[in-house]
Formats: C-alpha cells, structure tokens, sequence
C-alpha cells in the first residue's frame, strides 16, 4: 500500500509537532531560508529577469509556516496583477514614462554598486573616473 503526499505530509508534521524543539528549527530555517529569497527578489526587481517571481517564490516558502506571510502573499500577488492591469490600459506614454523611470533606478543603482566604473574598466574607459561609486570608488 503506497502513501499518498498529503499521508507523508501529514505524518511529517505530526512528527514535528511532537517535538517542540525539532518544530522551533524547523520554522526557524523556513523563516531563514524564505526571507533570504525574499531579500534576493527584492534586490533583483528592477533588474530583467524574475524578481518578483523570487519574490513571490520566497513569500511561498514563508507561507508554508507563517500565517501572516500567506496574507502577504495573496495581497501581493493581487497588487501585483492589478499593477501590471493598470499598466496594460494606459498609452504609450506613461508606459514609457514607467519604463525610464525602472531604467534610472537600474542605473542608480549600478552606478551605487560601481558596476558602471567596473564595465569601464573592462572597454578601456577607466579614465573617467566620474563612473565610480561614492561608496566603492
């Protein structure tokens, strides 16, 4: 007779629940691990790729403990498609006027970070010395 995944869940919890100190581990690594992706999707939203499925992966990950994390979740996911409906409706213009704007925090913060300085210096260009970070020149 094989286990469904809800029976080994089940039991994988039970176990857990049997052992308060196993359980705070258990929910202290979740809470670990899920604010760590949660982190790196924050930080990776401007840039192209899939912040926010990183983010949305991380607040998944949370949920599985956190109450409030599923909240969070449900509540980001839905600001988040409203966002992108809202976006969808408007002309050209605020759709570019959107799209400079998460270019200008891309490059502020590249400029931040000094990959701009750095990029130079790989073209030949590390004479101009006003790409350098403030923090990191």
């Amino acid at each position: 007779m094989s286990t469904t995944d809800e029976e080994q869940h089940q039991g994988f919890r039970s176990r857990l629940q049997a052992r308060p100190g196993l359980l705070l581990a258990y929910r202290i690594g979740v809470g670990v691990v899920g604010g760590l992706v949660v982190a790196l999707g924050i930080i990776a939203i401007p840039y192209p790729g899939p912040g926010w499925l990183i983010v949305f992966a991380g607040l998944a990950i949370l949920a599985t403990e956190f109450h409030w994390a599923k909240r969070v979740l449900t509540f980001a996911r839905g600001r988040y498609d409203a966002w992108t409906a809202w976006l969808g409706r408007q002309n050209l213009l605020v759709k570019l006027a959107v799209l400079t704007l998460t270019a200008a925090v891309v490059l502020a913060s590249l400029y931040l970070l000094n990959a701009l300085y750095l990029v130079a210096g790989w073209i030949g260009l590390d004479g101009w010395t006003w790409l350098q970070s403030p923090f990191f020149g």
